[in-house]
């Protein structure tokens, strides 16, 4: 492992649940808060990467203990440096209308996400749970119209996988990342984390090989292999695991701070 590359970095993209906020402790780690400040301080930016848009990213209070250079958000949908959005790309009108049509028919709740807000079709056991896990309120519900007349940037489906079965191959040029049993977000082919970090890089003139990324779910495999240091927590999901250049501890073992002072960031 050549930890050796570290000396190249210059930007930090890190993802919030289960990487940097602890659902256990319900808060970010001492060792992790302090070692993003470090980073900062030595001119490192630190960006948050999430599936959240900036309403739950801030909800989730990690900006209580963290102050990002920026944010990505919506798996990389959008990208926001000093507050100002940067980069677009939201979902095409048709596949939003196609997604409503499949959540009625097969009877699941739809989360349709906008830039700072999202709406639920219907809340049943499934949407309570997942959100119970991840200590999110789910969104005030509404009858979505068809067609849609929001901007929709991400849509979570609060189903299992055999729904999902039936309804993935008739969206087009659509995929997903699945980060609870009942849970699954649906976006773009093209978009992804990766493609929200691009966009970040070519604004500051930045190449992959001067970013790290760390993170520990499905979602989290293209930034980790984009990214010329790619981490994953010891409590990723597999798949990331087996991509990634190098896998910390737990979150709440550290793994965070450790992993950057593994690459010497913290020198």
């Amino acid at each position: 492992m050549d930890f050796t590359k570290g000396k190249r970095i210059k930007v930090v993209f890190t993802d919030i649940d289960g990487t940097l906020y602890s659902h256990k402790t319900n808060r970010v780690p001492p060792s992790a808060i302090e070692a993003f400040k470090r980073l900062q301080a030595k001119g490192i930016k630190v960006f948050i990467c999430s599936g959240r848009n900036y309403y739950l990213v801030r909800k989730s209070g990690i900006l209580n203990y963290v102050n990002p250079d920026g944010i990505i958000m919506m798996n990389g949908a959008a990208a926001m440096i000093d507050g100002k959005i940067i980069y677009r790309y939201p979902i095409p009108k048709n596949v939003v209308d196609a997604m409503i049509k499949f959540s009625y028919r097969l009877k699941f709740g739809l989360t349709l996400i906008e830039e700072s807000e999202g709406h639920i079709n219907m809340i049943d056991d499934r949407v309570i749970d997942a959100h119970a896990k991840y200590g999110t309120r789910f969104p005030q519900p509404r009858k979505f119209p068809i067609p849609y007349d929001r901007t929709i940037y991400q849509m979570i489906a609060f189903c299992d996988e055999f729904d999902e079965s039936l309804f993935l191959p008739h969206l087009q040029n659509c995929k997903a990342a699945r980060w609870d049993e009942y849970a699954v977000d649906i976006m773009p082919k093209d978009s992804d984390k990766a493609k929200g970090i691009l966009a970040v890089l070519e604004h500051y003139g930045y190449e992959p090989t001067e970013a790290l990324s760390i993170g520990d779910g499905n979602n989290d495999i293209e930034m980790v292999l984009f990214t010329g240091i790619g981490i994953a927590m010891r409590n990723a999901v597999p798949d990331l695991k087996n991509v990634a250049d190098f896998v910390t501890d737990d979150i709440d073992e550290d793994g965070w701070a450790k992993a950057m002072a593994k690459y010497g960031l913290l020198d």
